[in-house]
């Protein structure tokens, strides 16, 4: 009932739903945040916030039918959680070395990263996990693949997009 009504008021972009929103899931927020952060604590409450702003901006997309809040929360959370981790990392590889992060620290958050990878390709077979690493880990066309692979852009428009739906299931199913 009380997820009915923070949808209802974020919906209808009511500040009180937010209030809601926060005094409910504030926790579940930042423990999220902060597990996929790792050793990015700095950044935990900017991840948050946009984790909050996030649910504000796209509240639409929530189906109830398909998921509850709470799911639907953990996995904005982590995804957004994960974006930071990539952002950052990106910016310490065009950092120089007068940067505050070690070496060390970078080699285990990209680790960090690639186990999350492959702990969401984990779900996928391997001709659908080479297909996944091309296309959204090197940048391939779909064309290109489709031509190395001896396949139809539209088969693999297909196994992209019954694989995203099989790692959500999983990732939902797990953070539960």
């Amino acid at each position: 009932m009380k997820d009915a009504l923070i949808v209802r008021y974020i919906k209808k972009k009511k500040e009180k739903g937010m209030d809601m929103l926060i005094d409910n899931y504030r926790g579940l927020i930042t423990s999220v945040v902060r597990k996929h952060l790792g050793t990015l604590q700095n950044y935990e409450e900017e991840c948050v916030n946009d984790v909050f702003l996030l649910i504000w901006n796209n509240i639409e997309s929530f189906d109830k039918g398909k998921n509850e809040l709470k799911n639907w929360i953990c996995a904005i959370a982590k995804h957004k959680a994960i974006d930071y981790k990539r952002k950052y990392i990106k910016n310490v590889n065009t950092q120089t070395i007068e940067s505050n992060i070690s070496y060390i620290d970078k080699n285990l958050m990209q680790r960090e990263i690639e186990e999350e990878i492959e702990e969401m390709l984990s779900y996928l077979n391997e001709r659908d996990k080479d297909l996944f690493r091309k296309y959204y880990l090197e940048n391939f066309d779909l064309e290109e693949i489709a031509m190395d692979t001896n396949t139809q852009v539209s088969n693999l428009y297909n196994r992209l997009s019954r694989g995203r739906k099989k790692i959500k299931e999983n990732c939902m199913k797990k953070e539960v």
